[in-house]
């Protein structure tokens, strides 16, 4: 090729540099067009999709030509449009191809008879129309879970609308609403997972790390004390009342016997001429000083956090009416979570043997039509909670669960066989497993205080289904304060290596 053709090619191709900028799904909306020109159309949509991901409107747009567009920017700002296409880079694109498909239709009014600015005018209007009702159903889905989330990415509007229009969409609604007279509850699923160490300290967990605390010690100070008249060096010639040290002067005056009267006298008034004598010794004084030495105490651990979310939601004729609506309540808000904070979400769903209903949900359109389907149902059925276990535990082996924490929501009207007791011990010994319950009844059952580490009461769990009657107790730890060894405890078992022998333990 020479070097004029290699020109000729770079001239061409920089009228595509735009193209580099925009994603692969809006290049045949951009390049094939009836309004304006190419490459100011390419910059110009460029723009215009950088400033909507940023939540803002473009300070210089001129396409297709400046009066129309400040038309353009001033129906977007109508409708909200800036807000819902912030940080979604989906929600941007989907939004240009529409805009890029009704302005396209500019020419098709023109050839119907309209003038230029009155087919400009119907594009526009029939763009308004079209995202006035889309913005009604992101606006119904961002009330609910905060945000769009993956619902963005290859949207069927029309399965959508459908779906909003649902009974159980309408009970997602109205659940929703009621979650938030229930703050500790959304507070009790935002704690479950343990991907992450929080700010805060979990008091049921303490570890032997060692820890230090400041005391205060005594060590010996040594010191030099001057001790007068003791024997030892002789520093001079002093007087004093000590016989055995005064000087062979004053003895001789003992043998006189006129002067030893002197003596004695002297004596008495303790001015003999003596020797003086001291003695340097070494002395040790306690003193208080600050030291640090190891805690006996352990230290509680940092709360783990975040990490996917392992539900079973007893779904049995026991739990309907209010418990039913709290039950409810607490899988759209272990949705809700996991969405805002892009964590898994698995559900069990279970009632009798055998019956149970896997749900892994997210916010997109399989995740919502699982969601209102599970919202539209009516519990009914006995209570197995073997099942929705034994599945729980295998589901936290597989890759990419294994940080989950698992959570029970039932009226607590189970009880688990020795085995699964055991197994479930197991896992919580070995891989770290955490198990919370939600206690939806009056009071806590030998079933759930055994296979649980905490238990959130909802105690006012009439109230949301047709009666008004608070509840008639007022601690939820009847079993614990009437039946205090009702339970089975846990050393009784671990060692079992089966389950014949779990239960021959467990008997005695």
């Amino acid at each position: 090729m020479t070097a004029t053709a290699a020109l000729l090619c770079e001239r061409q191709e920089a009228e595509l540099a735009a193209l580099d900028q925009l994603p692969r799904n809006l290049w045949l909306w951009s390049l094939v067009h009836s309004q304006g020109a190419l490459r100011p159309r390419l910059d110009q949509v460029e723009q215009l999709r950088r400033a909507l991901i940023a939540g803002e409107f473009p300070t210089d747009f001129v396409w297709p030509d400046a009066a129309f567009a400040g038309q353009l920017l001033q129906q977007l700002d109508a409708l909200e449009l800036p807000g819902f296409c912030k940080n979604d880079a989906d929600m941007t694109d989907t939004l240009l191809r529409s805009l890029l498909f009704h302005l396209d239709h500019v020419v098709d009014y023109i050839d119907r008879g309209a003038s230029a600015a009155d087919a400009r005018q119907l594009a526009l209007e029939s763009f308004a129309v079209d995202w006035k009702e889309r913005c009604g159903e992101m606006e119904a889905l961002v009330a609910v879970f905060g945000a769009m989330g993956d619902l963005s990415k290859n949207l069927l509007w029309d399965m959508l609308r459908g779906l909003l229009r649902s009974g159980g969409w309408q009970e997602v609604v109205r659940i929703s609403h009621m979650v938030e007279h229930l703050p500790e509850l959304a507070r009790v699923i935002r704690q479950l997972g343990r991907s992450r160490a929080s700010e805060e300290r979990d008091e049921s967990s303490r570890s032997d790390a060692p820890v230090m605390e400041q005391i205060v010690t005594y060590h010996d100070q040594k010191r030099i004390v001057r001790v007068p008249d003791y024997p030892g060096e002789t520093r001079g010639i002093c007087r004093s009342g000590r016989v055995a040290r005064m000087l062979p002067a004053e003895a001789m005056l003992l043998n006189h016997p006129r002067l030893r009267l002197i003596w004695h006298a002297r004596h008495a008034e303790r001015i003999l001429l003596s020797y003086e004598d001291d003695e340097d010794m070494e002395d040790a004084i306690p003193e208080p000083k600050p030291a640090w030495r190891p805690s006996p105490d352990k230290l509680p651990d940092q709360r783990m956090e975040m990490g996917p979310i392992v539900m079973c939601v007893d779904t049995s004729g026991s739990m309907q009416g209010g418990a039913e609506t709290v039950a409810k309540a607490a899988v759209l808000e272990a949705v809700r979570t996991a969405h805002s904070q892009k964590r898994g979400c698995h559900v069990f769903a279970f009632s009798g043997p055998d019956d149970i209903v896997e749900l892994e949900i997210g916010v997109d359109m399989p995740g919502l039509e699982q969601l209102t389907d599970f919202m539209g149902q009516t519990f009914l059925g006995g209570t197995d909670i073997c099942g929705p276990l034994g599945r729980a535990l295998d589901k936290i082996t597989e890759s990419g669960w294994q940080l989950a924490d698992l959570l029970i929501a039932s009226d607590g009207e189970f009880g688990a066989t020795p085995e699964m007791a055991l197994r479930l011990n197991t896992a919580k010994q070995e891989q770290g497993l955490r198990v919370q319950g939600i206690l939806i009844g009056d009071r806590e059952t030998i079933g759930l205080l055994e296979l649980t580490d905490d238990v959130f009461w909802v105690r006012d769990w009439r109230l949301y289904g047709t009666s008004q009657a608070e509840s008639p107790v007022k601690t939820k730890s009847l079993t614990k304060l009437y039946f205090p060894g009702a339970l089975r405890m846990p050393e009784k078992y671990q060692d079992a290596s089966d389950a014949a022998k779990a239960v021959a333990t467990y008997a005695k």
